[in-house]
Parts: structure tokens; C-alpha cells; sequence
């Protein structure tokens, strides 16, 4: 299904990154593509795909960003779907994670990589039937990612996870 488009894509820095960062961001990369690879996840997809009535070719590629993207108001975005039928995913920052860890430890941190990541896709997936209702994709979202979570085949995510995950 999207297991073969699934990409690591670096973009041109703009900024430059410290080699710490760089080494960072692309293990991060790795992780996120490993994550969203996995059959438990690509049957799920299948599975929503299907539920949601959305058509797969509306996604040719999966991109995972290797940088961070901070949008003009100074927030950083998880994800982008394009309507030239293109999904980005982008890491949050190298000082998000380092306090993460510091404040949870680094099994907490390493989850929320992975809820985050599977979380993006489902949303940008969403985006593609729903493209101007935003409220609605992120009700789906919490819905749909809620549900792979309880599968008893899923890791234990915890509720700190989510509450980081879902703030707001």
C-alpha cells in the first residue's frame, strides 16, 4: 500500500546544523521511516483507507523531511499533504527532544517519535478526503490513532504520550 512510497528526503539546509544535529535528525529519519513501515501500521492504513472510502492514488510519496520546518508565525509543522498528491513529515527539534528527555527519559521520548510520526500520517491521510475541514481531521485523528493504540499487537504508548501528543 504506502510501504513503497515511503521516502527520506533531505531537504537543502537553510540554516547550518551543528554534525550532533545532523546525526540526530537523521537517526530521527530512520526511526520514522522503520515506524511507518511496519505491517501492523501499513494494515491499519489499509484499514482506514478503506473505512474512509479514500482513493490511494490521491498519495504517490511519503516524504520524511530530515529538517525541521518552522512556519512564519514561528510554530513548527508535523506534516503537509499537497494536492499534487504528496505527504511530508517533519521531526519536531533537536532542543523539543533533548527536553523531553531530560523531563521524561528516553523511553517516553522515543514513544512520542513514534506516536508523533504514525499520528502525522494518519492526519495528512485524513487531509486528502477532508482538505478544508480542520477540526474534522483532527477529531479523526485522535480517533483513528486511539484505536490502532488499543490494538493489543501495539506497544504500550501511555497516556503521558498522548496528553504530549494531543495537548490543546
Amino acid at each position: 500500500m504506502l510501504l513503497d512510497k515511503i521516502r527520506i528526503k533531505s531537504a537543502p539546509l537553510k540554516a547550518k546544523q551543528s554534525p550532533k544535529n545532523q546525526s540526530f535528525y537523521k537517526g530521527y529519519a530512520l526511526l520514522v521511516k522503520r515506524t511507518l513501515r511496519k505491517p501492523l501500521f501499513q494494515g491499519f492504513l489499509r484499514w482506514l483507507l478503506r473505512r474512509e472510502n479514500i482513493d490511494k492514488s490521491l498519495i504517490d510519496e511519503v516524504q520524511i523531511k530530515v529538517f525541521p520546518f518552522q512556519k512564519g508565525n514561528g510554530n513548527t509543522l508535523a506534516g503537509k499533504w499537497n494536492k499534487h498528491h504528496g505527504i511530508s513529515i517533519f521531526p519536531k527539534s533537536y532542543e523539543f527532544y533533548r527536553e523531553l528527555v531530560e523531563k521524561h527519559g528516553n523511553g517516553v521520548a522515543h514513544s512520542y517519535v513514534k506516536c508523533r510520526a504514525r499520528a502525522t500520517l494518519i492526519h495528512e491521510i485524513l487531509h486528502t478526503k477532508y482538505s478544508s475541514d480542520e477540526e474534522r481531521v483532527r477529531r479523526l485523528t485522535k480517533r483513528y490513532f486511539t484505536l490502532y493504540a488499543k490494538d493489543p499487537r501495539t506497544e504500550d504508548f501511555g497516556s503521558l504520550v498522548s496528553t504530549i501528543l494531543f495537548k490543546g
